[in-house]
């Protein structure tokens, strides 16, 4: 009775397995995750192989070695291993460029100047220092209500002035 893949494959790993790892661990440079790769690959493409299955153990394992060299030699080709660097330095963290923020808020103060200082004032309040309606009105010395539709003239003022300035459409 003929043995059956699994069988085969099963032997074709206990009899190669821990050679073709040494040897690929060597073409790799001592990198255990891509011999793993590699081995794993190597094996796979032995199982679709049935003829190599079925072969006499020192026919296989030459075909293994075989297989196993020329994917190194492809990944080494390809574009992949030359996109890693190794290296024991940290690269420098990335500095945020501050230019658009420094604009922005250039032009945001400049249009502020344009504004009644009533409309400036509630701004201020509301959105720069983040103070509740509540809280603002009682800081200004005025209703809520007031403080609310100060708010409201106040930001289509501040859009008109920033469409002046080329700033939004």
């Amino acid at each position: 009775m003929a043995a059956s893949r699994a069988d085969l494959m099963r032997d074709l790993h206990t009899q190669c397995g821990p050679a073709l790892w040494r040897f690929v661990l060597r073409l790799t440079a001592g990198d255990r995750a891509r011999a793993e790769d590699v081995v794993q690959e190597t094996l796979l493409r032995a199982w679709r192989s049935p003829r190599i299955l079925e072969a006499e153990t020192d026919e296989r394992q030459a075909w293994l070695f075989t297989v196993a060299r020329h994917l190194v030699i492809d990944e080494w080709r390809s574009s992949r291993s030359r996109l890693e660097v190794v290296t024991a330095d940290l690269p420098e963290p990335a500095t945020r460029d501050e230019t658009d923020g420094a604009l922005q808020t250039w032009l945001v103060a400049e249009a502020l100047q344009r504004l009644s200082a009533d409309h400036r004032q509630v701004l201020v309040e509301c959105y720069f220092h983040g103070r509740s309606v509540a809280d603002a009105a009682e800081r200004i010395g005025v209703p809520a209500g007031t403080v609310k539709s100060r708010t409201h003239y106040a930001l289509r003022a501040l859009r008109l002035v920033l469409q002046e300035m080329g700033v939004i459409e």
